[in-house]
């Protein structure tokens, strides 16, 4: 080789070496004690149970909830972290469910599981009434029921087919398949099941008209199959939280197998004859929800913060343990652990437990839009009459001061399974960052980084106005066959080991980020907003703070 190809080939070398990233350095030592604490020393099922035995399930707005936000500020203060409080936000009516029970009283007699949708009324006391049957997919086709429906309770639907299960009720990823999660996805298909937007539109538009339609016809209530089998009953939403709208009837759903039941003796043209006693309460003394917040405050970069959090909300049919006391107590525990070592990070780490995750991510998106920014409203008026979350939410991008100081916000909501892996969201930059900070976690079974996106859950809060946030991938165990919105979501189905697993890693990301010289690198912000989870969103605005 010449020496002027010598030359050339160093000057090759120097420009690409400046183009690779420097080996992202990582505290071993301190991961070592990060894992001692979590595996030998753990906290996390005491705070689980507590959440989810003793304070039980948790609806944005109800007494449950403001008892878990004031439990879990009283326990991280009492870790010794600073700065414990509760940050309210306008959200509307409160509601909670006190009992349901559903007989049938002829032809035969029957107990039967159903649970009502949240902010639905209650039946003010034991109601009795004849079952009907309607089939209504249109404002059309509620015209055939008007005038028949008074003191009747409605089932909503035929008899649906129940299924053998065609796969395992509980299972973790293989190897293969977190190979190929690893590599990212150009046209990803859309989710089995999952309507399109212009679907849900129709749907919302159908049930507000349906919940006028129910109520002026003097319906005792509504009966809707479950979607899952086994007597799995599947539930959230269904009336209104906003004050002033009608919640319609009391709405409840049922497990298939006993609406079915009720079903096929209506197509035997028998009197079926029911009653409910559902009883149930609005509050509206305090139009507020909260949001739990704590730090551990930084050092020479204080200023600058790292966030970890999960939403404390739950849905009503269990004690909303895998969706998503788990991840309120994995993130509790993973700043308990860093407490507890008395590590003194270069920036401020704040927890943030959330409020109205499920009903579409209000309880952060009003504490971004308090803290570090937001977009303006849709131009579009048609867009601006959808509820938020179906918005395609493309202005531009107000921020505050804070939204650059904020290093990285890290989100667990998958249910109890393991971490194995984290989303990058696009951002090239943080894989190299995740990869390194994985490698003494390997053993634990977290491995995997994609670039892939990933919804649904508190992050894209933050994903939306072009800020550093990402969700972890988790084992599904049997989040989506058994727990995820139902009435099996309690304790027995958390996982004792994996929870400790999750707050090991989620520690050590949240120390790893808090320690480096530098923030995460951003990406641009997205053009436009990634939808958040399929509820409705009233507008509100954060307010006030204690």
């Amino acid at each position: 080789m010449s020496t002027r190809s010598l030359l050339a080939f160093g000057v090759l070398a120097v420009s690409v070496g400046a183009l690779l990233p420097a080996e992202e350095a990582v505290d071993l030592e301190t991961i070592t004690r990060i894992r001692d604490e979590g595996l030998t020393n753990s906290k996390v099922m005491d705070t689980v149970g507590y959440l989810t035995d003793v304070i039980g399930p948790r609806i944005t707005g109800s007494p449950q909830m403001k008892q878990a936000n004031d439990w879990t500020r009283d326990q991280l203060q009492s870790w010794g972290l600073a700065n414990a409080h509760l940050e309210g936000w306008r959200f509307g009516r409160g509601w909670s469910l006190e009992r349901a029970t559903v007989q049938m009283l002829s032809p035969t007699a029957a107990t039967l599981v159903a649970v009502p949708r949240a902010y639905t009324p209650g039946t003010e006391g034991p109601r009795r009434g004849k079952a009907i049957k309607v089939k209504i997919e249109s404002e059309a086709d509620a015209e055939k029921y008007r005038g028949q429906l008074a003191g009747r309770i409605v089932l909503l639907s035929d008899a649906r087919a129940t299924r053998n299960p065609d796969k395992a009720l509980f299972t973790r990823y293989s190897d293969k398949e977190l190979e190929d999660l690893g590599r990212f996805d150009i046209a990803p298909s859309p989710r089995p099941g999952m309507p399109d937007r212009e679907t849900i539109t129709r749907r919302m538009r159908l049930q507000r008209f349906l919940r006028e339609f129910f109520t002026a016809e003097k319906a005792l209530a509504t009966v809707e199959v479950s979607p899952e089998d086994g007597g799995v009953v599947t539930v959230g939403r269904g009336g209104s939280w906003v004050k002033g709208e009608n919640p319609g009837v009391t709405a409840l759903v049922m497990a298939a197998e006993h609406y079915n039941r009720i079903a096929r003796l209506l197509d035997r043209q028998m009197d079926v004859e029911l009653e409910a006693d559902v009883r149930s309460r609005f509050y509206d003394d305090d139009p507020n929800a909260y949001n739990t917040v704590a730090e551990i405050p930084g050092t020479d970069r204080r200023g600058e913060v790292v966030m970890l959090g999960a939403h404390l909300d739950s849905w009503h049919a269990g004690t909303g343990a895998t969706d998503n006391a788990a991840g309120s107590a994995v993130a509790m525990e993973a700043v308990r652990i860093l407490q507890a070592l008395d590590l003194r990070p270069r920036r401020t780490i704040r927890i943030a437990l959330w409020s109205g995750e499920e009903e579409g991510l209000l309880g952060s998106r009003a504490y971004v839009a308090e803290h570090f920014g937001a977009r303006g409203e849709p131009a579009d008026p048609r867009e601006r009459e959808l509820p938020s979350f179906l918005r395609r939410e493309t202005g531009p991008i107000t921020t505050r001061p804070d939204h650059a100081r904020l290093a990285a916000y890290f989100n667990v909501d998958n249910g109890t399974g393991r971490i194995r892996g984290i989303y990058a969201e696009r951002n090239a930059a943080v894989v190299p960052i995740f990869e390194a900070w994985l490698r003494p976690l390997a053993d634990l079974g977290a491995t995997t980084v994609t670039l892939r996106h990933t919804g649904g859950t508190d992050h894209l809060s933050f994903d939306t106005i072009g800020l550093p946030a990402f969700q972890f991938i988790q084992d599904e165990a049997d989040y989506e066959t058994r727990t995820h919105h139902t009435n099996l979501d309690v304790y027995d189905r958390l996982q004792k080991g994996d929870l400790m697993q999750a707050a090991v890693v989620l520690a050590s990301f949240v120390y790893d980020a808090a320690m480096r010289p530098e923030r995460l690198p951003r990406r641009t912000a997205p053009r436009e907003a990634p939808a958040p989870a399929p509820s409705p969103l009233p507008r509100e605005a954060p307010t006030a703070t204690r």
